[in-house]
């Protein structure tokens, strides 16, 4: 049996990761071209590098196809229900930060707090007859902090790709998206309710609760833990 490891396959994610285990003397690398996805480790014993998208990575973990996976806290906790009991932390790797926020348009001047959006969602519905749409794909992780705070009369519109430009195009009335700088939320007329921080995010090294281990690969995984310096 060997330890499968699995890393963003591409781009900013996986060429940082492979600084952070090549700082600890562990070198992971492609194995051919940049279209194959095969990759190689060296520096450790039976550990095998499974090159995955970042948004798999927390499916094959709770799948017990992977033993560690590399991938966003977002993508893990909105993809996976329960996920402490599928998932555990070993380590944040200190890039790839991000935060989930929710924005409404920056002209909602009487807007800043969640209280002020449950009331405007209301006077929505009551004015237009639907429920006002925050545009996001976190889905879960959305409808979870709306509901322990409080807020209702709401509906989730599903947004892959350029959502802060939902609200202009009038597919939605507000957002929630995942930001670093908040520059394209201001470019898009947007702006981060006060207390509308939702989740921070950044790349972390996860290990699989059901993944099957033999003990060659329990020894394995203290060896990897001592190099990585994790308790």
């Amino acid at each position: 049996m060997t330890l499968k490891l699995g890393v963003p396959s591409k781009g900013r994610l996986m060429e940082k990761t492979f600084d952070w285990f090549g700082k600890h003397g562990i070198e992971l690398g492609r194995a051919g071209s940049e279209r194959e996805y095969a990759g190689f480790v060296q520096g450790i014993d039976n550990v095998e590098l499974i090159l995955l998208s970042a948004g798999e990575i927390p499916r094959e973990l709770a799948a017990g196809r992977i033993h560690l996976g590399v991938t966003g806290t977002d993508l893990v906790r909105e993809k996976l229900g329960q996920w402490e009991n599928q998932v555990g932390e070993l380590a944040e790797l200190g890039f790839g930060q991000a935060d989930l926020v929710l924005a409404v348009p920056r002209c909602w001047v009487d807007v800043s707090h969640l209280d002020d959006l449950d009331a405007a969602a209301a006077a929505f519905r009551l004015k237009h007859g639907f429920r006002l749409r925050i545009a996001t794909k976190y889905h879960r992780l959305v409808r979870d902090f709306l509901r322990e705070n409080g807020v209702a009369d709401y509906q989730l519109v599903d947004s892959q790709g350029a959502t802060e430009g939902t609200v202009k195009n009038e597919t939605a009335e507000a957002i929630a998206d995942i930001t670093s700088t908040g520059d394209t939320l201001r470019a898009n007329h947007l702006k981060i309710l006060e207390d509308g921080l939702i989740l921070k995010s950044q790349a972390t090294l996860f290990k699989s609760r059901v993944a099957p281990m033999e003990d060659a690969d329990r020894h394995t995984l203290r060896a990897l833990k001592d190099r990585l310096r994790l308790d």
